[in-house]
């Protein structure tokens, strides 16, 4: 059968919604009555015949539900309504729907489809006792083997775990503890039937469990104080604001339904009610006119918010603060006191466009004298004076003043939009100044006014015409300390000579100021300059530009110069210039030439083909063009060189130049030479005294020498330089290779003889004194002398003696025939033959 002609077969039970549910039983079975008639005239599409079947069987269905819903206790569902008794005896059966049954003779038969199962509906908040059972589930299989029970899904074995449970035997689900709708509002279960093997006996159902909403949440507004503000003279029905209020109840039924009222008004002015609220929106708005802000500045408003729509014995209810700020408009015209001023009245919110003052003068001030400056935090007006008062031209004004506000009046308020009053203002006299008619003075004189000359008159004038006064006159600045004024009349005389060349002068004025006070009580100063134009007069003669010049010996390698001249004197006394050689010295014509280029240059050069180098000082005249011109004869200092092939000129030209004889020439050659052998006999010096060092190095430094010196030799052994070291180094060498092949002369005393010892040198009886100096000054001379001589510290061998030794034989010593010898010259050889000299000479006996 097809879906469409069962509508109360083909309805989803999870669409239906609780608050058809929660209705009575008159309401709920209309509800249900009008769904089955929406669904009406589809059926009557269809046969006649299978129509009127489809009207009993959808009658019959509809009317079955509609007393579940309605007498739930004949029903016994007691998920629905009825007592805990009978809904814990006769719970509601849910059995799991069958498609297919096996005949007696082993076939399969079709059988008819059972209907879908309605969600299972339990109120929020239930007070127990727990756990309470809902529905039964059951297989009918359950007749012919052992079935077992349970439930899966969020609320079961899955979180929230074991808010359902069901008894696994018996198949009774029960609910554990008080739902809350508002932490959830439904759950979707699956219910399976197994045997004791577990094996799926039947295929599982959904079971759709939704928890019916109960009043047990306030609205709460989302702030417990608003901010509004309406502009004071609104029309009835002006939004002013909105208020917002949310109730965790179901929206959809009544317990979360808000509704909104006005419970007070704070103040009642003019009216308690002066605004009205929409109660589903919480809009609130103006119901009355009379809104000024001058008379109430705010409003407090006390609205309540109450589900259950709005009733006031079953609904709960939450009240918030509304403040309603009056927003200032220009209704009320500004007025002025006059007090020292203007003082500013104004009903309007301060500090706003439409308190704020602007101030007009509309007249009495043709000259624009005066202005109005508003005080910013008052709004008061002060009259200011913007361009100077002359109490002689009038020393009275009045002056209207129009005040209005920055904002313009509201439309339709029966007022003038501005304020005026006049204002009278006296002027009082003060002493003034003394005045320079001109100022500055310009005066033209020519250059060259002698002193004692007056000049002008520098008198200046007092405003103040109404009192006599007296002025007296003294002079400020004069840099040049070029003139002087009288005291009374202000008359000008010069006391030098004016120059116009004078370095005071700018631009050909000379500039100076004077002072003029009067006798007023206090004295009044006044400052007048007088400005000089001197006009030029030829007063200074030309001058030849350079002073000095350079040319060649021979005009063809040279170039000609360039000279002009300068000039104190201005235009037409200054250039073009005329440049003359004069016939005196007639040298000066003879070996040069002048030729113009322009009027103001000209060239010197050559007239002869050569002029020796030296310098010559050439007299040249020049004249400047004044009335009647000035001539001046001026020296130009010229030096002639040698000049190479390019014109410059050489060295040796420039030296001759600069005013040197032969002599001095000379003598500074000579003394470059010398300094050159110096510097080349100082190089050759240390030359040497580097070969030297080179030939004879030295092994430590003579300050280090240790042969004068106390030498301790009384410790031996345990020592690195001990052990380690050869003094057969420093022995005499058993080779005399190295002595044989000495010249004769260099071979030292300490050397081993070269001929038999049995050969004796012959001294004499009586030595010489110097013998001794000698004989040590030929062994260093030897010692210098021969590169293979050992170190200082190296073994000097001095036992040979006899045949061959220098130092022939010691038996002599002791021998009587020495005779006396005479040592006291050892003491004029030093300290180091003190003990000598005390040991042989007269100085060690007593």
């Amino acid at each position: 059968m097809p879906r469409r002609s069962l509508p109360c077969l083909a309805l989803n039970w999870q669409a239906i919604p609780a608050t058809v549910l929660n209705r009575g039983p008159i309401e709920s079975l209309c509800i249900i009555m009008y769904i089955y008639i929406q669904y009406r005239p589809k059926v009557w599409k269809h046969s006649f015949l299978f129509n009127k079947l489809s009207l009993c069987v959808n009658i019959k269905i509809c009317f079955i539900w509609s007393v579940r819903i309605c007498f739930p206790q004949f029903a016994g569902d007691g998920v629905y309504g009825g007592s805990s008794h009978n809904h814990y005896q006769n719970p509601r059966l849910i059995t799991f729907p069958r498609q297919h049954q096996r005949s007696s003779s082993n076939g399969l038969r079709r059988q008819k489809r059972d209907w879908v199962i309605p969600p299972i509906n339990v109120p929020e908040n239930s007070r127990g006792p727990f756990p309470q059972v809902l529905v039964r589930i059951q297989s009918d299989q359950d007749k012919e083997i052992e079935i077992r029970y349970s439930i899966t899904g969020a609320g079961a074995d899955q979180p929230p775990n074991d808010i359902y449970i069901i008894d696994p035997v018996t198949g009774k689900m029960s609910v554990t503890k008080p739902l809350d709708r508002e932490e959830r509002a439904s759950y979707h279960l699956r219910a399976h039937a197994v045997d004791i093997n577990g094996n799926q006996m039947e295929p599982p159902i959904d079971l759709y469990i939704y928890v019916i909403d109960m009043n047990d949440n306030r609205p709460e507004f989302k702030n417990q104080v608003y901010n509004g503000s309406v502009a004071e003279v609104s029309k009835p029905g002006t939004s002013v604001m909105q208020v917002t209020a949310f109730d965790a109840d179901d929206s959809t039924t009544a317990n979360g339904l808000v509704h909104y009222r006005i419970l007070s008004q704070t103040p009642h002015i003019p009216i308690p009610n002066m605004f009205t609220i929409n109660g589903a929106t919480g809009e609130i708005s103006t119901i009355a006119s009379g809104i000024d802000r001058e008379k109430v500045s705010q409003y407090a408003i006390i609205v309540q918010a109450t589900d259950m729509e709005g009733s006031l014995n079953f609904g709960l209810s939450n009240t918030a603060t509304a403040l309603i700020s009056i927003t200032d408009i220009n209704d009320n015209p500004p007025d002025v006191i006059l007090f020292c001023g203007f003082t500013f009245r104004d009903k309007d919110q301060p500090h706003t466009p439409n308190w704020n003052a602007v101030y007009r003068i509309t007249g009495g001030d043709q000259m624009g004298h005066f202005a109005i400056r508003t005080d910013e935090i008052t709004n008061d007006g002060r009259v200011v004076v913007v361009k100077p008062i002359d109490y002689e031209r009038n020393n009275a004004f009045t002056l209207m003043v129009v005040v209005s506000n920055q904002a313009h009046l509201a439309s339709g308020i029966p007022s003038s939009p501005s304020s005026s009053a006049a204002v009278a203002i006296t002027v009082l006299d003060i002493n003034e100044a003394p005045v320079f008619p001109s100022n500055p003075k310009i005066i033209r004189f020519e250059e060259g006014v002698p002193a004692d000359t007056t000049l002008a008159t520098f008198a200046a004038l007092d405003p103040d015409r109404f009192i006599q006064q007296t002025i007296r006159y003294s002079k400020l600045t004069d840099p040049a300390n070029w003139l002087k004024i009288n005291r009374t009349n202000g008359r000008i005389t010069t006391t030098a000579v004016l120059d116009r060349e004078s370095p005071y002068m700018k631009k050909n004025v000379y500039e100076a100021t004077f002072l003029a006070v009067d006798n007023g009580s206090p004295p009044a100063t006044g400052t007048g300059t007088l400005q000089i134009y001197l006009i030029d007069v030829n007063d200074n003669v030309p001058v030849l530009v350079p002073q000095e010049a350079l040319v060649c010996e021979r005009s063809r390698h040279g170039y000609p110069v360039n000279i002009t001249a300068s000039d104190l004197d201005s235009e037409p006394n200054a250039g073009p210039y005329v440049f003359e050689l004069p016939s005196y010295p007639s040298s000066a014509r003879r070996n040069w030439t002048i030729s113009r280029l322009n009027g103001n240059y000209a060239q010197l050069k050559l007239r002869i083909p050569y002029l020796e180098a030296g310098m010559y000082r050439v007299p040249i005249l020049v004249s400047d063009s004044g009335n009647p011109p000035l001539s001046n004869t001026s020296v130009l200092k010229v030096k002639v060189c040698p000049c190479d092939e390019n014109g410059d000129c050489t060295v040796i030209g420039a030296v001759t130049v600069a005013g040197l004889g032969t002599g001095a020439i000379i003598t500074i050659l000579i003394c470059i030479i010398i300094l050159l052998s110096m510097v080349l006999f100082f190089v050759v010096w240390v030359k040497r005294r580097e070969k030297e060092r080179q030939t004879k190095p030295l092994l430590i430094d003579p300050e280090d020498d240790v042969r004068d010196n106390i030498l301790k030799y009384d410790e031996e052994g345990g020592g690195e330089e001990d052990q380690d070291y050869d003094l057969s180094q420093l022995q005499q060498p058993e080779s005399l290779d190295h002595i044989m092949s000495k010249p004769a002369g260099v071979r030292r005393v300490d050397e081993r003889p070269v001929i038999l010892e049995s050969q004796y040198p012959v001294r004499p009886t009586v030595p010489h004194p110097g013998d001794i100096g000698e004989f040590i000054i030929d062994g260093l001379r030897a010692a210098d002398n021969d590169p293979t001589a050992p170190p200082y510290d190296s073994l000097l061998v001095f036992d040979y003696e006899g045949s061959g030794s220098t130092a022939g034989s010691v038996s002599s010593l002791g021998s009587s025939s020495s005779g006396e010898q005479d040592y006291d010259y050892l003491n004029d050889w030093g300290p180091r033959f003190k003990k000598l000299a005390d040991l042989y000479g007269g100085g060690g006996e007593d």
